[in-house]
């Protein structure tokens, strides 16, 4: 993934430019671009892939929460000037995807949630991850996934880094109370947009039963399971994840966005 990081403003963010459909994809808490390089690489030729860094590390405290957020990805799509956008987020990015949809309906294509938040939250389990426990650190983000070698030292690492900064894990900590706080489960029925849900079943983070649950409170939506599969779909399936989330695209947009 070659794509340089763009700075403008107050926004960063990845663009591809590969088409007139804007794939818009936020990632989770712990969340990097890496996460979604699957996705990046077979789409960015056939849509416009676009990928905001969320600033949970850059806003002002007082704003930072999943409705801050949220609006700082509605203040990107109208800088950039996008009329509607399909629009992608695994974990708190799916929870940050749904609130954008419910204040701007008017700019959603569609959506796509993989291991959202926003009804179920357990990404923290009970305590904090320990600071300095780097075995404690790789256990954890191991548990992300199916298959704990998904968890790369590098990924490991970026993990580790972030929790023993303090300013970090202080908006960590901040961010994934006011996703608790932040329950959608009244708030669903309100969104008409088409939903594409795809949960590992194997999912110790937001598990299956989450998958069922929005699928049952969106009405437009349908549920896909992938087998042998944890929090982070697109990572541990990514041709799989890529095959449901292009047929769905070429559902919605009556063009062929995906290589065959």
């Amino acid at each position: 993934m070659n794509y340089q990081i763009k700075h403008e403003g107050k926004f960063q963010y990845v663009e591809s430019a590969g088409g007139d459909e804007i794939l818009l994809l936020l990632h989770g808490l712990f969340g990097a671009l890496s996460n979604f390089e699957g996705i990046i690489n077979h789409f960015s030729d056939k849509v416009n892939v676009v990928v905001p860094i969320l600033p949970i590390f850059e806003l002002p405290i007082h704003r930072l929460s999943v409705a801050g957020l949220a609006e700082h990805v509605a203040e990107f799509v109208n800088y950039k000037k996008f009329e509607k956008v399909h629009v992608l987020g695994n974990s708190l990015g799916g929870h940050i995807a749904l609130l954008y949809a419910l204040a701007h309906p008017e700019k959603i294509a569609s959506i796509t949630l993989t291991g959202s938040s926003g009804l179920f939250e357990s990404a923290m389990g009970n305590t904090f991850p320990k600071r300095g426990d780097y075995d404690f650190i790789k256990t954890k983000t191991e548990a992300t996934f199916y298959r704990p070698e998904v968890a790369t030292k590098e990924l490991v690492d970026e993990v580790y880094d972030i929790v023993n900064d303090r300013g970090k894990a202080i908006r960590i900590i901040a961010t994934s109370k006011s996703a608790v706080r932040h329950n959608l489960g009244d708030n669903l029925h309100q969104i008409t947009a088409p939903t594409l849900l795809v949960w590992g079943k194997d999912d110790q983070v937001t598990p299956a039963f989450v998958g069922d649950k929005f699928h049952e409170l969106l009405q437009n939506s349908q549920l896909v399971f992938i087998d042998e599969c944890g929090h982070a779909p697109m990572m541990e399936h990514p041709q799989e994840f890529n095959r449901h989330l292009g047929n769905f695209l070429e559902q919605i947009t009556g063009k062929v966005l995906q290589h065959r």
